[in-house]
């Protein structure tokens, strides 16, 4: 795509955020708050924030919905990426995925394992694209959240980033 590296300045996007947990609520969700607070701080739009039972099909409704949704640009989740039993964020979402972005999950263990060692092993995160909606689905945990946006969701969410960066699909 021509241009996209133009001098236009920050492009904003929609963003979804959606918290995947048995327990959390809106006091007490530090992850999902991470994730909002993150995408407002660089001046993105914060569209919508849900938390959710771990359970696959109420999952599968709300990233339906947004999915469907030509307003939201990105959804970003967090929690039910481990390996527990309760964990099915991957189950729920990857059969929705047009386009699995492999390189996401890879990077994401990548650099948690300069933070929490071999660890990240652990961690089922992944990324995708369906309907032309980014997903990006973290951990559950509030610092894989913080590592997950500094170092990889900022950058890559902001279309100034280069050499290529995920926000270049979406025009001004």
């Amino acid at each position: 795509m021509t241009g996209h590296f133009d001098q236009t300045g920050f492009v904003p996007l929609n963003i979804a955020v959606l918290t995947v947990s048995d327990t959390r609520t809106e006091e007490t969700d530090k992850s999902g708050r991470v994730l909002q607070e993150g995408a407002e701080e660089a001046g993105h739009k914060v569209v919508e924030k849900v938390i959710v039972k771990d359970d696959v099909y109420q999952m599968r409704a709300i990233f339906s919905r947004w999915i469907a949704d030509p307003d939201v640009h990105a959804i970003l989740s967090t929690g039910g990426t481990g390996i527990a039993s309760r964990d099915s964020t991957p189950e729920a979402v990857i059969p929705l995925l047009d386009k699995p972005i492999e390189g996401f999950g890879e990077l994401f263990r990548a650099v948690s394992m300069e933070e929490i060692g071999a660890s990240a092993i652990q961690s089922r995160a992944f990324a995708g694209l369906a309907n032309q909606t980014l997903i990006f689905c973290l951990p559950g945990s509030t610092g894989a959240c913080r590592t997950g946006w500094s170092k990889i969701l900022q950058p890559q969410l902001d279309h100034r980033t280069r050499p290529c960066n995920f926000a270049q699909m979406f025009r001004a």
